[in-house]
């Protein structure tokens, strides 16, 4: 557990004190130029999932970070919670907070977990010590914190371009569809996705694509990291091809994976894929 220092502001409290970060898909994506700040511009459709964290902030004495379930690499003291909090204080005079994080949405899996918990603790801060962030602020917190960040900030879906982090809207609703996750037991590094990438602006924006009857997406739509990365990893290509031999109507690696989703008609039996990975139906 990390501590840091205390603080005698008593807060101002409203009910909310813990939140349910949801996880989220990526629908096709491009990478579609190298940007002069060292990240590349790419388009891409999120999706939110119903694939949770549990985060909780509760008032303290000194400012500390507890984290439980599927364990978190890294430093502690790194974690995008933590600098979402000094990056707000830096404006705001915060109160200290006890800080638990349960992890349960898959790490190193293109599923954005560590940039919603980030996004959610920025919210939640917001309402628990009634700040009065405006949408704006919220949004620009988050995209000091990660490409993806600010996605969360709303959670809808949207199509997002630049680095990832402008947004907007789209009028997509997959709830008639089954969507079943496999998280295969591979890691791949974001350097790594990116080396094998080769980035060009597509013929067609998924903007325009995703607008295709769902069954023909498999034709049209594709994630520009899976040339690579099913190179180095077979079990992930394994993976996609196994959801489309269950019935997957689209199947698709989401981010720079590891993580594979797949669409269906009705839930499917996945049993065979569950020895090796992690499953997950009904997001």
């Amino acid at each position: 557990m990390v501590s840091y220092g205390c603080s005698k502001i008593q807060p101002l409290l409203v009910n909310l004190m813990i939140v349910f970060p949801n996880a989220k898909i990526n629908i096709g994506l491009n990478i579609v130029s190298r940007r002069t700040d060292g990240y590349h511009n790419l388009e891409t459709v999120f999706y939110p999932i119903k694939l949770f964290d549990a985060l909780e902030a509760l008032p303290a004495e000194s400012l500390t970070f507890r984290a439980s379930g599927l364990g978190i690499p890294g430093r502690e003291e790194d974690n995008l919670c933590l600098k979402a909090y000094y990056l707000i204080a830096g404006d705001y005079q915060l109160p200290r907070v006890n800080i638990h994080l349960h992890k349960h949405i898959p790490i190193g899996a293109g599923l954005g977990g560590g940039s919603a918990d980030a996004a959610f603790f920025i919210k939640l801060i917001d309402q628990q010590f009634n700040l009065g962030l405006s949408l704006e602020q919220k949004l620009n917190y988050a995209r000091q914190l990660g490409a993806d960040c600010a996605f969360f900030i709303e959670s809808k879906p949207v199509f997002a371009y630049e680095k990832g982090d402008r947004f907007e809207p789209v009028n997509l609703d997959l709830s008639n569809y089954s969507i079943a996750l496999v998280m295969p037991p591979a890691h791949v590094s974001t350097s790594e996705a990116y080396r094998g990438v080769k980035p060009y602006w597509p013929a067609r924006s998924v903007k325009e694509l995703i607008k295709l009857p769902v069954e023909e997406w498999k034709s049209y739509i594709k994630n520009d990291f899976e040339e690579s990365v099913f190179k180095n990893h077979v079990m992930i290509r394994g993976v996609k091809a196994a959801l489309y031999e269950s019935g997957a109507v689209y199947a698709s690696m989401s981010g720079s994976g590891a993580s594979v989703f797949g669409l269906f008609k009705q839930k499917p039996d996945l049993a065979h894929l569950q020895q090796l990975n992690q499953v997950f139906y009904d997001m």
